[in-house]
């Protein structure tokens, strides 16, 4: 009785605005072709209903989106639907009362029992009522391997992170570039956490990123992980281009030997028809660590003063969630879904190695739950800073340090 009332309700939900079609613009930043083939399934799946999806794709990554995103929102002019990244993002625009409550729609939907991990919602949640609709889960750490590359360097493809450091001289002897790595701060930021848990370990990650443990960022932990980080600086030299999937395209191609990168790059390797195995390899937790951590996207809808949009984006956000769009979505983006009852068959081996680590319960935190947007953006711009130059470790470890001393 209680699931039947369930499902009587969502489906209430999901018909409310089927009446008359409604339009809604969905602001996002997925913009590579990969990602591109994602948002899709989404539009389509919309479109389905007889409403409109209105693509509002902004070029460029979160960094350059969420500004926007916000500046519209807090200056009257809100989209329907905007992707955030599910964790603190959005935290003030919700305490200012400018996010909608979907706290109905989860309750219909019974998003308690079937998200997973819980934290995903956990992360949606302020005051015990929850405002956006986690869509999927994406990590950070993982190795991408160039097959062609490492035959033109006439080595094996490495088995995890020390092995490819120790085979980036071959690479280099034949005219390739061992790591690629666009020059945005947030990758070279990614990079920097998917070495330090790999060099540091969980314990000493966790300390410092969920702890705020300063202490701990001035350790031996962290002066090995900033010489780990100083080291990957030198073997990314020669990568000059400047966003994410410009990079994977380097290892698509053969021009680079590998790239860390999180697990939307598998998008990018899908529309190049590229076959995991045979073109290229992918290394979960850099191939040292079975570990992920759980961040990922997630859907928010502004507040507005049309009883009939707001219908529809409670629609909408019961649609993202749904067991068929969750599959569509998630197996052309890469991601992983934040449903734990639904086939995930068809999935790849990457996909397949991720499920089998969410599986065995060996997940993390990402830092969008952990630290602010204020003091991921002061990391970020350190991190950019690190990677342009010739910053001393040492140096950039005691400044890092006291950004996690004076962290939120």
């Amino acid at each position: 009785m209680k699931l039947t009332t369930k499902l009587l309700a969502a489906t209430a939900i999901m018909s409310a605005s089927a009446v008359s079609a409604v339009e809604l613009e969905v602001t996002h930043w997925w913009t590579s072709g990969g990602e591109a083939a994602a948002v899709s399934k989404f539009a389509e799946a919309w479109n389905a209903t007889g409403n409109t999806w209105i693509d509002g794709a902004i070029a460029g990554s979160g960094g350059t989106a969420r500004p926007i995103i916000i500046s519209r929102i807090l200056g009257g002019d809100p989209m329907a639907a905007t992707q955030l990244n599910h964790g603190r993002q959005a935290e003030e625009l919700i305490e200012a009362g400018l996010m909608l409550d979907l706290t109905d729609v989860a309750e219909a939907g019974g998003w308690k029992d079937i998200v997973n991990p819980s934290s995903l919602l956990d992360s949606c949640t302020l005051d015990g009522r929850i405002y956006c609709v986690p869509v999927n889960i994406h990590s950070a750490q993982w190795l991408w391997l160039s097959h062609d590359a490492y035959e033109k360097a006439g080595v094996p493809v490495p088995t995890n992170w020390n092995e490819f450091v120790a085979s980036a001289p071959a690479l280099e002897a034949a005219g390739l570039v061992p790591l690629a790595m666009g020059q945005q701060g947030w990758q070279q930021n990614l990079a920097f956490g998917a070495i330090t848990i790999a060099v540091a370990g969980l314990d000493a990650w966790r300390d410092v990123t969920v702890n705020k443990n300063a202490d701990t960022a001035r350790g031996p932990e962290y002066t090995a992980v900033f010489q780990a980080v100083a080291d990957a600086r030198e073997l990314a030299r020669g990568s000059n281009v400047q966003d994410w999937n410009q990079a994977t395209n380097m290892v698509i191609t053969g021009m680079a030997g590998a790239q860390l990168m999180g697990d939307w790059a598998q998008g990018e390797f899908s529309v190049a028809q590229q076959v995991e195995g045979q073109d290229y390899s992918c290394l979960p937790g850099l191939g040292l660590n079975a570990i992920l951590d759980t961040g990922g996207d997630a859907f928010y809808f502004p507040v507005n003063d049309d009883p009939e949009i707001t219908a529809a984006q409670k629609e909408l956000a019961a649609l993202l969630i749904s067991p068929e769009v969750q599959v569509s979505f998630n197996l052309a983006k890469g991601s992983l879904p934040v449903r734990g009852d639904i086939d995930m068959a068809a999935a790849n081996g990457c996909m397949q190695k991720g499920l089998g680590i969410l599986a065995d319960g060996g997940i993390l935190p990402s830092g969008d739950q952990s630290l602010s947007a204020d003091t991921q953006t002061q990391i970020e711009d350190l991190m950019a800073e690190f990677w342009s130059g010739d910053m001393p470790a040492a140096e950039a470890q005691a400044r890092y340090a006291d950004l996690i001393a004076a962290a939120d």
